[in-house]
């Protein structure tokens, strides 16, 4: 699995709105309608592709670059003042990667101007800073080398010069920020085969095309062509920026070959510790994660939370989705209180959410929580798997919309409650004198907050209704109202059969019979 642990926090320093959605797809219209080149383009050539047989990029990187860390790396920056279209007066600009450390083959990449025609954008080394580098001239003036990634500069927040506000480096990842947000959880255009013991593919976009924004534009296009040794896609994003940044995206892909496990969607966050798992060392830091929870909306189980974990082994699982209407990893709290941390402030890392926009049939989510001993390594990877692998011969069209926010009570029924925080303790009986003795039993302490609870005092006839799997027994559950927020608070009380194994639980609050909040589910891993 170190394969598909990406070095995320390193690279990372450097409700569903009918009206918007609206929009968004007449936007995607405008940009596919009026290009001479466009979506069914790059399509063809995706098509095209699947039936050659693969070729692995180009690597042609000096050890002087490879052997780079990320410190030495990220002192090779653009030069700012050479940003494709910076003197055009148009909304978005584009800066570029240059090659090295474990980025060592280039992209293709192309503008489209406004009659259609394609251009393309050639690496040219006097285009970058190499700070305190002791590279040779060789290196630095070499022409042999490219285009590592690029990023896309937009004015998001009150800065002199334009905000870098999406990323693409790296396989297929994709890094998308909005106002006074910073980079965390990432998408993936594809995963394939994450988890297998057979290893991790990793197909990676080979070639874009960035429309050339007018003066007025509020989105930018981007194409872009996908390739590994099974599948090869074409894709569209329609980037929006703002105070929540959406990318409409598109694609369609052809399989090269059977694939047993078929990402669609993909999200790489980090978890490493927080209150529902306490750091087992000292540490003035609350928590530390990019993401805390997976939600996920379908027509068959309603809104389900999972909070997350870091596991002591890999752990993986997953939850069927009749038909889904949207997931994420997300971060539902912003509070600087909860981190503390001044240097890489993950409260203002936003959640993901992916929304299918087309149909996608019968599947399910899957979640994978890696052992990570630090924050660098992305160990959280959660996608949508359609229920029966597809097979060559047929092109899949998947279209979502991904968006990242911190309002995140904007993904949530507005008739159901939401968890706002999860915390684990030792379960505790109290005595008669007074003093908090354990039990034996481990406790979770779950707030559920939200528009549903308001007003509902001690006599509202509120209820939690707890369960847990084959590997344990439920000692006790019980809610009681919160004053402190308005919401309520659940402590559900366990005992684990086989702590070498995990165990499940899950809890939701009833008014009555009748349900009042989201489902908190929680894998408790496997010794720990």
């Amino acid at each position: 699995m170190s394969a598909s642990i990406r070095q995320g926090n390193l690279e990372r320093r450097k409700g569903l709105i009918p009206a918007a959605a609206l929009a968004g797809l007449l936007l995607s219209g405008i940009a596919q309608n009026v290009l001479a080149f466009g979506f069914d383009d790059v399509a063809k050539q995706a098509e095209e592709l699947s039936q050659q047989g693969y070729s692995e990029p180009e690597r042609n990187l000096p050890d002087e670059l490879r052997n780079l860390n990320f410190a030495q790396y990220e002192q090779i920056q653009f030069k700012r003042d050479r940003d494709v279209w910076s003197g055009d007066g148009v909304p978005f600009t584009l800066s570029f990667f240059h090659e090295g450390m474990h980025y060592d083959s280039a992209i293709k990449l192309h503008s489209i101007d406004d009659q259609g025609e394609v251009h393309d954008f050639a690496y040219k080394p006097d285009d970058f800073t190499y700070g305190d580098l002791k590279l040779s001239d060789k290196v630095k003036t070499s022409t042999d080398l490219g285009i590592a990634g690029f990023k896309v500069n937009y004015a998001l927040n009150d800065n002199p010069r334009k905000d870098e506000t999406m990323v693409f480096l790296g396989a297929s990842y994709f890094r998308v920020v909005g106002k006074d947000q910073v980079y965390g959880v990432s998408g993936r255009g594809l995963a394939v085969d994450t988890g297998l013991s057979s290893g991790e593919e990793f197909p990676r976009f080979k070639e874009f095309w960035v429309v050339k924004p007018s003066k007025s534009s509020q989105y930018l296009t981007i194409f872009a062509l996908l390739d590994s040794a099974s599948v090869t896609g074409a894709y569209r994003f329609v980037l929006r920026p703002g105070a929540d940044t959406v990318v409409d995206v598109k694609s369609r892909l052809y399989l090269r070959r059977p694939i047993e496990k078929l990402g669609i969607a993909p999200l790489t966050s980090m978890y490493l510790f927080g209150p529902a798992q306490p750091s087992t060392e000292l540490n003035y830091r609350p928590a530390i994660h990019d993401s805390n929870g997976l939600l996920i909306s379908d027509s068959q189980n309603g809104w389900t939370w999972r909070a997350l974990a870091n596991p002591a082994k890999l752990m993986i699982n997953e939850q069927a989705t009749p038909r889904l209407r949207g997931y994420g990893l997300m971060q539902r709290n912003h509070d600087f209180s909860a981190y503390q941390d001044i240097a890489n402030r993950y409260d203002l890392r936003p959640s993901a959410w992916v929304e299918p926009q087309n149909e996608w049939g019968a599947g399910k989510i899957e979640l994978i929580q890696i052992p990570t001993p630090n924050e660098t390594n992305d160990n959280i990877v959660s996608m949508w798997l359609p229920e029966t692998a597809p097979e060559p011969g047929t092109p899949l069209d998947y279209d979502y919309r991904f968006t990242v926010t911190k309002n995140e009570s904007r993904y949530a029924d507005p008739s159901l409650a939401w968890v706002e925080q999860t915390r684990r303790s030792r379960g505790e009986v109290l005595k008669d004198n007074l003093v908090r003795e354990s039990d034996g039993s481990l406790a979770f302490v779950i707030d559920f907050d939200g528009a549903a609870l308001s007003g509902l005092g001690a006599d509202a006839n509120i209820s939690a209704q707890a369960s847990v799997g084959d590997n344990g027994e439920l000692v006790g559950s019980r809610a009681e109202p919160n004053p402190a927020t308005g919401g309520w608070r659940v402590f559900v009380k366990v005992k684990r059969s086989d702590n070498s194994k995990p165990l499940d639980i899950r809890a939701y609050l009833n008014k009555g019979d009748q349900r009042l909040s989201e489902t908190w589910y929680y894998r408790l891993p496997a010794n720990g």
